[in-house]
């Protein structure tokens, strides 16, 4: 049997340009061996290397505004929400979205990922808002594993630890026995992107199992389920830094959803980087 052991590693918040090679071998110096993996978080990496999009400049067209006005309120909040056994708290969230706000996401997620992901009722298509400042969004990473593997050989050329290295996403990947299968884009080589609303029905109502999802991976061969039990075990003991969804985030600075700075986002706990070791 295989036993997971990690560290999570605090460090500043990766703000936009932050040199996020220096930052993981800086932040692992001294608390790697060989064979560690160090999983990395996607949006951490995505927010450093620019790859976000400010909302507040976007105009909404007719169909954003017919998402966020229509559809997540009702659709979302009053039937699909309930079927998906959501929570209460993000059911009454869902039935009072924020239509000027939510309007311009919607127009950013039909851009960036298109109409079946845009029916989401967040995080579509690994789009998200959380632990970003103001009306920014990060974009999900669609060369992960070039990423990963540019990580693992920084690692090596600056502290010449032979790591493996893993890219992984908050948003869940559903399992139903062998098959894997998630609602987000580009996932590692065994898990199925699935890239529409229903599947993320489909394995809400039916209580799958639920993990979070390896997008990359670099240096080792991994199965599917490897690579799953990895990554959802660092994420749990990742944490969610300034909170689980936009509204979390807001509500614990008491501020509106596009009114959280910068310097709040610092005064969190954040964890980009977990190291696992795996022992026999």
């Amino acid at each position: 049997m295989v036993k997971n052991r990690a560290l999570a590693i605090v460090t500043g918040y990766w703000k936009p340009s932050t040199d996020f090679l220096q930052e993981i071998v800086s932040n692992i110096r001294g608390k790697v061996v060989d064979g560690d993996f160090v999983v990395v978080s996607e949006k951490a990496i995505s927010v450093a290397m620019n790859n976000i999009v400010d909302e507040s400049k976007v105009k909404p067209g007719l169909s954003a505004k017919f998402i966020a006005g229509v559809w997540v309120p009702i659709v979302w909040g009053r039937f699909l929400g309930v079927l998906c056994r959501f929570h209460w708290k993000l059911l009454h969230r869902l039935r009072h979205y924020p239509f000027n706000v939510g309007s311009r996401h919607k127009q950013v997620t039909l851009q960036y990922a298109g109409l079946p992901q845009s029916l989401m009722f967040g995080s579509e298509g690994g789009i998200d808002g959380s632990n970003l400042a103001y009306s920014y969004v990060s974009l999900p990473l669609r060369n992960a594993d070039k990423v990963a593997e540019v990580i693992r050989r920084h690692v090596m050329s600056k502290i010449g630890k032979k790591v493996y290295v893993m890219i992984a996403d908050t948003d869940k990947t559903y399992s139903f026995r062998n098959f894997h299968f998630t609602p987000r884009p580009c996932p590692v080589s065994g898990i199925h992107s699935c890239g529409s609303v229903f599947s993320f029905i489909v394995g809400r109502m039916l209580r799958l199992k639920r993990r979070a999802t390896p997008i990359g991976v670099a240096g080792r061969r991994l199965s599917a389920e490897e690579a799953l039990e990895i990554a959802d075990f660092s994420n749990r003991v990742r944490g969610f830094g300034s909170g689980r969804t936009v509204w979390d985030m807001a509500e614990r600075f008491k501020v509106g959803l596009a009114d959280v700075s910068w310097e709040m986002l610092e005064t969190a706990k954040h964890k980009p980087i977990v190291i696992v070791r795996r022992k026999r």
